[in-house]
């Protein structure tokens, strides 16, 4: 999900988003490196029983991957394990791969949780750079899934591109442009931009209706693009109060949660989902993965009435990656399932089911989104619109708290502004301790 959606793909707040999580199964004990073993997880056929643990919707079950690598592998059997809660799925993970048993043979890690498995259990994971041509996947995406001494614990699944899904039926009826290239042009740039046409929506805004879902929805799309979060990347310390990736999110997201134009919602709550259907926003900052999430939300009614315009700036939200513990017992196997799923070839499909966008480039040329969700968002080009962004999307290091500190964020600081009525500085602080909690402090 990326996800996840992901999706719920990734089922995500967008704090939450990234740590969704998977149903752990099987016990295993701990293996050499790419060994493999039939003595145990098999079924009484005598096939080699595979787990894979995800969280929200991967998509490999939906897009037929699984059957086609059993069929392709007869003597192979995979049961997916899934999850969606963060707080039961991450630390399950950890606990397992501590005690050296009890994970799945192929264990998927979120983006907000790939630095603490780097840094903290990278010596519980195979090193896929063996196994693999790391050149596959954009080089950010290599770079969060890689220890200080190379080791490459993940292969990237999908990532989240950003841009801005929006109502052209709203935007008409406000008198603003419909044409997608001319909005992206009003707002390419700056985030700030894309808020001042939110002002201008305002002025004419069809009754009942707000211009964006969330002020966290515009900070969490303006920090994905910053070259600088919450963790210096070359001491790890946390710099979360003095990052000018911050800031400059937190700024823009306080204009927006002190005027008129957000419907204040939190994402992937129930409100949320009823704001789609009864179109009470007019825009949404959107990975590619949240594509199949607006369609299914929004329902008959908003096909043909949803667009999608270049985002102010290239920005990620969302992504995962495939690690193979070395606890499990059939490691050989499992390094090969994953290499098959995570290749070009592969994402590709997933993204023709459910626009999870792929991490692998090669791939760009050949994507090809469903001809429903083509109809749906007004024929948008789609595809050249995430890859695009894909391509320019700056590398970000992630901190071991990365995400309870976004968390603490928007789900504590920004909601204490939008939905209180606290000031912006209350908001900050009510943050901060928030943050100091989970930093121990």
């Amino acid at each position: 999900m990326g996800t996840s959606t992901r999706r719920s793909r990734r089922l995500m707040a967008l704090a939450a988003v990234a740590a969704l999580a998977t149903g752990l199964l099987a016990g295993c004990s701990k293996d050499s490196d790419n060994g493999s073993s039939n003595d145990s997880g098999g079924d009484a056929k005598g096939k080699t029983t595979l787990t894979i643990g995800t969280f929200g919707v991967f998509g490999y079950k939906q897009a037929g991957l699984y059957d086609e690598y059993m069929k392709l592998h007869p003597d192979i059997n995979i049961k997916e394990n899934v999850t969606t809660r963060t707080d039961v799925y991450w630390p399950k993970v950890l606990t397992r791969l501590q005690a050296g048993s009890g994970t799945d043979d192929i264990q998927a890690i979120e983006v907000g949780n790939i630095t603490e498995a780097v840094q903290t259990q990278g010596s519980k994971f195979v090193d896929l750079g063996k196994d693999v041509d790391k050149s596959q996947w954009l080089d950010w995406k290599n770079a969060q899934a890689t220890t200080k001494d190379g080791k490459l614990i993940g292969l990237g699944t999908d990532i989240g591109p950003m841009a801005i899904c929006y109502r052209k039926d709203l935007f008409q009826k406000a008198g603003l442009p419909t044409d997608r290239t001319q909005l992206a042009s009003m707002w390419k740039g700056d985030w700030a931009k894309y808020v001042d046409v939110g002002k201008q929506y305002m002025k004419k805004a069809p009754k009942g209706t707000k211009f964006v879902d969330s002020a966290s929805s515009v900070y969490n799309a303006a920090l994905g693009g910053a070259s600088e979060r919450y963790y210096d990347k070359g001491s790890d310390k946390v710099i979360w109060d003095t990052s000018d990736g911050v800031k400059k999110a937190w700024n823009v997201a306080m204009t927006v949660a002190t005027s008129n134009m957000s419907a204040k919602l939190k994402q992937f709550d129930k409100p949320w989902d009823q704001g789609y259907a009864n179109a009470t926003f007019a825009t949404v900052a959107c990975p590619a993965w949240m594509i199949g999430y607006i369609e299914q939300k929004s329902g008959d009614s908003g096909k043909g009435n949803w667009d999608v315009a270049a985002a102010p700036t290239a920005s990620n939200w969302g992504g995962s990656f495939l690690g193979v513990p070395t606890a499990g017992k059939h490691q050989k196997e499992a390094i090969a399932l994953a290499k098959w799923l995570t290749a070009p070839e592969q994402q590709a499909k997933v993204f023709a089911k459910q626009a999870s966008f792929p991490s692998t480039p090669s791939a760009y040329s050949s994507l090809k989104p469903a001809a429903d969700t083509t109809a749906y968002f007004s024929n948008a080009p789609i595809t050249q619109i995430f890859a695009d962004s894909a391509k320019t999307i700056p590398s970000q290091y992630f901190g071991i708290k990365d995400q309870p500190i976004n968390t603490a964020i928007t789900d504590v600081g920004i909601l204490q502004v939008e939905q209180k009525g606290k000031t912006p500085d209350q908001g900050w602080k009510a943050a901060e301790n928030e943050i100091k909690d989970v930093l121990g402090q």
